[in-house]
């Protein structure tokens, strides 16, 4: 869906009004969307990763809580701490394409214990909002290094293009 109205209010509300509860609603969306796409499934499904301190400010990841609901409704294994987010980066929000982009930059590794597992592996990586697709990049480039065979990015909402993009 585009991050507009309605949606954007119910995203805020999900994502900063603790209301993680929306979660399983908006993950049937997202799930309903694969399974029109007739795309291949993946291997497993993996949230974007809050930083630590992000985390314990909100309380709970947004992205974990769509990457599991979305997971069991595609019947696809949810792999929570596959790639993690050590860096307390500053928020995407309110930053441009390339200050967002350096932002991210080595913000993102691969647990090394789940290298194995991700071994030539087709992977979802679910968020909850895309605006310039700098994170989503950084956190599949990520993953592809870490040995993944292919990334897929699901979103909730995808920011419209405008110029300042």
């Amino acid at each position: 869906m585009d991050y507009g109205f309605p949606w954007d209010h119910v995203v805020n509300e999900f994502k900063y009004q603790a209301r993680p509860e929306l979660a399983g609603a908006l993950a049937e969306l997202m799930a309903a969307a694969v399974a029109r796409s007739a795309q291949t499934l993946p291997d497993g499904v993996l949230p974007m990763p809050l930083a630590p301190q992000r985390l314990a400010q909100r309380g709970y990841n947004q992205a974990w809580e769509l990457a599991r609901h979305v997971a069991a409704a595609v019947r696809r294994p949810a792999w929570p701490h596959g790639l993690l987010r050590p860096l307390d980066t500053a928020p995407q929000a309110g930053l441009g394409r390339a200050a967002r982009q350096h932002n991210l930059r080595t913000a993102f590794m691969v647990e090394p214990r789940h290298r194995p597992a991700l071994a030539g592996r087709r992977v979802a990586l679910v968020d909850d909002v895309m605006t310039t697709g700098a994170t989503v990049r950084e956190a599949a480039a990520a993953l592809l290094r870490a040995g993944a065979g292919a990334v897929d990015v699901w979103v909730l909402a995808r920011t419209p293009e405008t110029s300042a993009d």
